[in-house]
């Protein structure tokens, strides 16, 4: 966890957003880049004797005042927690800012350069953080992702909670959750009996973490009538975790958002961070 990114957008969790990449960053003495996220454009079709053509607003475009709050909110939630701007020192955590405005396919592009990218729990409401951002991470960097409760956090990754669903998605987020899983006091690899894919049991991703030094409780319980993700969550909550690590869409996207599933239920109601990777 020692390079950062942090897409930034002047959403309502804004500030819960970067007290957690600040936290992690603090905690891994990680180097942190910020730059200012584009709001989503808005299209319209135009028509000519040729066809239609897509065009966008261009109220789009920042003005300055704009860019310099993003900028400001970064700045100041990085020095709140002793992050100095530039280099630092090694071992120390550093943030940099990139002044020009981005959209969603940088994030999805430049964070390929980064352990993980740290974004806000995306809404379908006016001043959340949108879904497509936390998507191209997902989805194009080949990098984990750390999706920030609404709440500004003061700890995280104390108690973290393995939602382990069998899946090749969960193996590879596990992988690369190493560092924190180092670090916890408490480890517990959750099954939720009925859910999940064919493929190793909770037992055995204990034994596989106790080879690397990490203590694992294991846990299974049963749904009682309630969806895996809401299992998940009440657990997270029954355990006092303060991280959820789980791989991202076991199913396909298109699945998903039509009958609905674990992730989309995990992303839209988790209270603490979620690491997750697909």
């Amino acid at each position: 966890m020692k390079t950062i990114l942090v897409p930034v957008e002047l959403h309502d969790q804004v500030a819960a957003t970067l007290q957690a990449a600040a936290l992690l960053g603090t905690a891994f003495g990680s180097y942190l880049e910020g730059f200012p996220l584009h709001p989503a454009l808005s299209p319209f079709l135009a028509a000519d004797a040729m066809g239609a053509t897509i065009l966008y607003d261009a109220e789009f475009e920042e003005d300055e005042a704009t860019l310099q709050k993003a900028r400001q909110a970064f700045e100041n939630k990085m020095r709140a927690h002793g992050i100095a701007e530039g280099g630092g020192t090694a071992g120390q955590a550093a943030y940099n800012w990139r002044d020009e405005a981005q959209g969603d396919n940088f994030v999805g592009s430049h964070s390929r350069l980064f352990d993980i990218t740290v974004v806000g729990r995306p809404g379908t409401k006016d001043g959340q953080p949108r879904g497509t951002t936390l998507e191209a991470a997902l989805f194009e960097s080949g990098r984990p992702v750390l999706i920030a409760p609404p709440e500004e956090l003061q700890k995280i990754g104390e108690r973290i909670l393995i939602a382990w669903n069998g899946s090749t998605e969960t193996a590879r987020t596990i992988g690369w959750a190493m560092p924190l899983l180092r670090r916890a006091q408490h480890v517990v690899v959750l099954t939720v009996k009925g859910s999940g894919v064919s493929g190793p049991s909770g037992k055995e991703v204990a034994t596989y973490l106790d080879r690397h030094a990490i203590r694992a409780e294991v846990r299974s319980v049963e749904p009682g009538g309630r969806a895996a993700g809401k299992t998940t969550l009440d657990e997270v909550t029954n355990l006092g975790c303060d991280l959820l690590v789980r791989g991202a869409y076991t199913q396909s996207r298109l699945r998903q958002l039509i009958f609905g599933g674990t992730t989309r239920q995990i992303i839209a109601e988790a209270k603490v961070p979620v690491f997750m990777a697909h």
